[in-house]
């Protein structure tokens, strides 16, 4: 008997869902499109907010930017569930192997003693900006508008969750309970933390959550993580004797350096819709930057000593470099 074999093409009825047909065409969309377009709630909504009954549960008017279409505001990286949570699951493998790297041949004893203290000092305390930072990506996400901008503000949220976990790891690897301890401690009542640690709280009450988001990932997060995790970790640290401490913080540079091309590409397309954006965006990004680069000053002064204002000066300035290719001005 024989068995003649064919290929045959069944051409599909559909190519993807009606609402991505409409924006994007009728042809195969992507995971990240699936995932992450025209599913913002808008209709049916059962309830308004009871502490504010003139708003809407979803409410694109809470914030001063104004957005022909939500979901201009598209995250470059083409992070939805999956693709984030494998990319991060393999991030986490690479952050043990550190850990385990460090602490099975015992580097954290090798580190000089002035070295162990300035990372202690230095990093520990900055676990509990990190949980400001969660707090406040979370508010964004749920107080956005446009899901390509809301997701990602939630990735973060739990990226700095887990940053501030890696941060009591150190603590404990270095400095055993009594570090986490001196650590808040230092975030309470240290005079070097007291500027920041109030520029967090600020935060943490802003109510406009575009604001929110320039204020901590670009403000913030834009020059603490270049100035802690780059000039002094990666810098400073190892030419004293202390690239263990680099080792252990690897995530929170590469996290950055991912992130800092999201948060650019939301405000360059937010201050391209009109120049009524653009100016409220120079605005935000001047007022908040100028406080952040003021409050990491004594921060930054723990590890560089004289040399703190001009550390934070350069960063200041290539945040500024950063924001003009974006077309803001402050």
């Amino acid at each position: 008997m024989q068995i003649d074999l064919r290929t045959v093409s069944i051409q599909p009825l559909r190519n993807t869902f009606d609402h991505l047909a409409r924006r994007f065409g009728d042809k195969p969309a992507s995971r990240y499109q699936e995932g992450s377009y025209d599913i913002q709630a808008a209709e049916n909504l059962h309830y308004k907010p009871t502490w504010d009954p003139e708003q809407d549960l979803y409410d694109p008017n809470i914030t001063k930017i104004v957005m022909k279409d939500w979901y201009g505001l598209k995250d470059p990286r083409q992070f939805y569930y999956s693709s984030y949570t494998v990319g991060r699951a393999r991030q986490q493998e690479t952050a043990d192997a550190n850990f385990s790297f460090v602490e099975a041949r015992g580097l954290g004893d090798l580190l000089p003693e002035e070295v162990r203290r300035t990372a202690l000092d230095l990093l520990v305390p900055l676990r509990h900006a990190a949980w400001g930072a969660n707090q406040n990506n979370a508010f964004v996400c749920g107080y956005g508008y446009g899901v390509t901008f809301t997701q990602p503000c939630m990735f973060a949220a739990m990226d700095q969750l887990g940053i501030a976990q890696y941060l009591s790891r150190l603590g404990l690897l270095l400095g055993d309970v009594e570090a986490l301890a001196a650590g808040k401690a230092a975030w309470l009542h240290g005079p070097a933390f007291q500027p920041l640690r109030r520029y967090v709280e600020d935060t943490l009450v802003v109510r406009d959550p575009f604001e929110l988001f320039v204020a901590q990932n670009l403000a913030l997060d834009g020059l603490l993580y270049p100035l802690v995790y780059g000039r002094i970790v990666e810098d400073d640290l190892p030419a004293r004797g202390g690239a263990a401490v680099a080792l252990l913080t690897q995530f929170m540079s590469a996290w950055f350096d991912e992130t800092r091309k999201w948060v650019d590409a939301v405000l360059k397309t937010a201050a391209a819709e009109s120049d009524d954006n653009r100016f409220i965006l120079q605005e935000w990004c001047g007022h908040w930057s100028t406080r952040a680069a003021s409050a990491l000053v004594p921060v930054a002064d723990i590890a560089l000593g004289a040399g703190a204002a001009d550390a934070v000066a350069e960063q200041a300035a290539m945040q500024r470099a950063r924001l003009e290719k974006s077309n803001i001005m402050i």
